[in-house]
C-alpha cells in the first residue's frame, strides 16, 4: 500500500512539473554569432535563427537611387568601423529597393572592412519584443543592424511604442553596438486617422499628434525613394542584362522590358527584376551570381 501511495505521489510530481513547463514556454536557445552574417528574430524562444543563404542581390545591381544609396553606405561604414552613424528610415515608392538596399550595403561593408556586422531582421509583428533582443544585442561583440522591412502600424496598435523607447528613449537607451533600419511606404509610420483621432480626443490637441510624428523623429536619417523614370528604369534593365549575361540585343531587350513595365503600369526596380527574372526563364538561363 505504501509503495502505491509514492508511485501516486510521483506521478502527481510529474505531472506539477510538466504544467510548469508548458506555463514557462520553450527555454531560450542558445545563440551562436558564428553561424551566418544574417539573422531572423523568433521572440518565442528568444532564439537568432541564422541564415545560410541570404536574399539579396549586388550593390552594383542597386541603380537610379545613388544619392541615397552613398548615404547609406556612408553610414554603415561608419557604424561597422566604430564611428557615431544614425537609425535610418528608407521610406518612398514601392519596388524602388530599399530592403534590398539595406541587405546589399550589409554585405558590402562586412566584405570590405573585414568586421563581423550582422544583420537581424525583426518581422513587423514581433515589434513589441524589440526590448528584449536589446537584451541579447546588447551583449554581442559585435555591431549589429536591427533591420524591419515594410513597417508601419494599423490604427489602435500600441506595439510602435516599443519602437520608441528603443530608437532613443528609456533608461538604458539603445545599445551602442546597435542600429536600426526599417523600411516603410510612408514616411510618418502611424496612419493620418490615428494621429487624428487622438488630437480629437486630446486635451492638447498639438501634443497628442506631435507624440505620433515624433516616432518618426527618432530615426536620424530618412532617405526617401521615389518612383523612378523610363531612363532609369533601362538603365536597371541593362544592369542586370550585364551581370547575368543575358546576350539580348539591347533594341529588343528594351521594347520587351517597356511592354512588361507597360502591362504591370508601373516602373521600378521590382518590375525590372521581375521582367528579368521572366527574360532568363524563356532563354533558359539560371540567375546565379557570375564567378
Amino acid at each position: 500500500m505504501r509503495e502505491n501511495q509514492i508511485d501516486v505521489l510521483i506521478n502527481e510530481m510529474q505531472k506539477l512539473s510538466a504544467a510548469i513547463e508548458r506555463i514557462a514556454g520553450p527555454a531560450s536557445a542558445v545563440n551562436d554569432w558564428s553561424q551566418a552574417e544574417c539573422f531572423v528574430w523568433a521572440p518565442g524562444n528568444r532564439h537568432l535563427q541564422p541564415v545560410a543563404k541570404p536574399n539579396r542581390v549586388d550593390l552594383a545591381l542597386i541603380t537610379g537611387v545613388d544619392h541615397v544609396r552613398d548615404i547609406l553606405l556612408d553610414n554603415t561604414l561608419r557604424f561597422a568601423e566604430g564611428y557615431p552613424a544614425n537609425n535610418v528610415l528608407l521610406w518612398g515608392a514601392r519596388g524602388m529597393g530599399k530592403s534590398s538596399l539595406v541587405k546589399a550595403v550589409h554585405a558590402r561593408v562586412a566584405r570590405e572592412t573585414g568586421t563581423s556586422l550582422k544583420l537581424v531582421e525583426v518581422h513587423r509583428e514581433d515589434i513589441a519584443t524589440l526590448p528584449a533582443l536589446m537584451e541579447i544585442l546588447k551583449a554581442a561583440p559585435m555591431p549589429v543592424i536591427v533591420f524591419c522591412d515594410d513597417l508601419s502600424f494599423d490604427h489602435d496598435d500600441t506595439s510602435y511604442k516599443s519602437l520608441k523607447a528603443v530608437l532613443d528613449g528609456g533608461v538604458e537607451g539603445r545599445p551602442a553596438n546597435v542600429l536600426l533600419y526599417a523600411t516603410s511606404n510612408r514616411r510618418h509610420l502611424l496612419p493620418r486617422n490615428m494621429m487624428e483621432n487622438e488630437q480629437s480626443t486630446a486635451i492638447n490637441p498639438s501634443e497628442a499628434v506631435e507624440e505620433k510624428v515624433s516616432l518618426s523623429d527618432r530615426f536620424g536619417l530618412w532617405l526617401g525613394f521615389y518612383k523612378c523614370s523610363q531612363d532609369d528604369y533601362l538603365a536597371m534593365i541593362d544592369g542586370y542584362a550585364r551581370y547575368y549575361d543575358l546576350n539580348v540585343d539591347q533594341e529588343t531587350l528594351h521594347a520587351d522590358a517597356l511592354e512588361w513595365a507597360t502591362t504591370r503600369g508601373s516602373r521600378s526596380g521590382r518590375v525590372a527584376w521581375q521582367f528579368i527574372q521572366d527574360l532568363a526563364g524563356r532563354l533558359r538561363r539560371q540567375l546565379d551570381d557570375p564567378a
